[in-house]
């Protein structure tokens, strides 16, 4: 409630919103485009340049363009490339033909909230070297509801080059909808000033289809001169699909050249600690990079060193270059009943973790639904994956699910004691997991030396880092 009451400058950029797409719903499509029309003031948005990426939908071409011819919209401008060239030049393509003191950049299927330009607009005013982004709301993609963000968090990466989350440091906190330092971008979202986006060399051309341009970007601004916020009061739903329903569209991994040509060019030395993470995969021709590398030194930027050091200097505490061993890993198995293990199940579209029968041949299909790992971070991981056990709600009978790993803790914090055999459920030990033989559950319950249900083996077990985990001061209730 706090944002409705900030009043921003009367005198803010003119605004150029660039929009690629490919083969987009219609529906979806003219979603973005309305959003962006009536919850935009008229004295600061420009124009609205879609990018057609090559698209084979035949409604997207002549259809599209008589379509915004008949209904007068405009400010909305079509441009349609020949053939598939990828987000990255998409992007690009819009950018050279816009007019507006500010570019910002959005996907095809998002809604923008009311409000949600001034407060992206303001910073960039103080200072064109500022990059904003809006909070990223979910719009789901069955149901199409809204579900708000958290309170925010810093935009990261880790070795495998995965974007990542940080948490808000203490001085970010103090007011909830002031904008905050992050050191990169989602990558989707953003708005930049058209001055300083070319003065950046906008993308490296020779990036290919998608993956890598957030970090490349985000890099630049900030060894280069700018900085980068994300903007609380300026907030956009963003559709999140189920499923990619695109082909590679090349013969080889693209998206790792465009990450190897960004780590040669921008991460220096620290380069080898994504290159070790997987020798092969990273093997591939980057190219010529000498241009990109002319124009760094021609900025005058600073080093990768300073990035981390200065930029995101508690990223190697939450993401190593070289991951701690786990605390343990296996089958976890309820002590009551060692026929009864955990096991990941899809129920009704949501993955869970639910109690069956324990895997006897290691060949067996379901063997992997059953290999589970605590890793250092204290969470529990499914096997060759990066999803985590997750506790949404803390009480008695809550069950557990499967969600994408924030390795932030919190609902996805647990620890095991190797004497009792508990496994607790966050910081205050309040709560264990329990296994609930007669429903094949695993259930949240208070913490109990006297509950036999709440002991667990688990196959594999680092005595060494577990030994001190009772520093938590984890007690179990009589």
């Amino acid at each position: 409630y706090r944002c409705r009451e900030i009043r921003y400058f009367k005198h803010l950029p003119s605004t150029s919103v660039i929009i690629p797409f490919f083969d987009e719903h219609w529906t979806t499509l003219l979603r973005t485009i309305y959003s962006v029309l009536n919850r935009s003031p008229v004295s600061i948005l420009r124009e609205i340049i879609l990018v057609d990426d090559g698209s084979t939908k035949p409604f997207l071409k002549t259809q599209l363009d008589d379509y915004i011819e008949n209904h007068q919209l405009d400010r909305v401008q079509v441009i349609h490339l020949p053939e598939r060239k990828g987000l990255i030049t998409a992007r690009l393509e819009g950018a050279k033909v816009a007019t507006g003191d500010v570019l910002i950049f959005l996907d095809s299927h998002i809604e923008t909230s009311t409000n949600w330009l001034p407060p992206l607009l303001e910073p960039i005013a103080q200072d064109h070297r500022t990059c904003t982004c809006p909070f990223i709301d979910v719009i789901k993609d069955d149901t199409f509801e809204f579900v708000p963000q958290d309170e925010g968090a810093r935009g990261s990466f880790d070795w495998n080059m995965l974007y990542k989350r940080l948490p808000l440091r203490p001085e970010d906190m103090k007011d909830p909808v002031k904008p905050f330092p992050s050191p990169v971008m989602a990558g989707g979202l953003f708005a930049i000033s058209s001055d300083f986006f070319w003065e950046l060399g906008g993308y490296d051309e020779e990036l290919e289809i998608w993956g890598a341009e957030q970090y490349e970007l985000s890099f630049k601004i900030w060894m280069c001169g700018g900085r980068m916020v994300d903007v609380p009061c300026s907030r956009v739903g963003h559709i999140y699909r189920s499923y990619s329903p695109f082909p590679n569209v090349k013969t080889y991994d693209f998206v790792a050249r465009n990450h190897k040509r960004v780590a040669e060019v921008w991460m220096d030395e620290y380069k080898q600690f994504v290159y070790g993470k997987d020798p092969v995969k990273y093997s591939v021709d980057a190219g010529d990079v000498s241009k990109m590398k002319r124009l760094r030194q021609r900025l005058n930027c600073k080093s990768f060193r300073w990035f981390m050091e200065e930029v995101a200097p508690d990223l190697v505490e939450w993401y190593p270059p070289i991951e701690p061993e786990d605390f343990a890993s296996g089958a976890i198995q309820s002590l009551t009943n060692l026929d009864q293990c955990f096991q990941v199940k899809e129920i009704n579209g949501q993955k869970k973790v639910m109690l069956s029968t324990c895997a006897v041949n290691k060949t067996a299909p379901e063997i992997n639904e059953q290999y589970f790992r605590f890793t250092w971070r204290r969470d529990i991981r499914a096997m060759h994956t990066s999803s985590c056990v997750d506790v949404s709600n803390h009480h008695s009978g809550a069950e557990l699910q499967l969600f994408q790993c924030h390795n932030l803790q919190g609902n996805q914090m647990f620890r095991y004691d190797v004497n009792t055999k508990h496994i607790y459920v966050g910081k205050d030990a309040t709560y264990c997991l329990e296994a609930d033989l007669h429903n094949q559950k695993v259930i949240l319950n208070y913490c109990s030396a006297t509950i036999e249900f709440q002991r667990w083996k688990i196959g594999q077990i680092n005595l060494e880092h577990l030994k001190n985990w009772k520093q938590h001061g984890a007690k179990l209730k009589d």
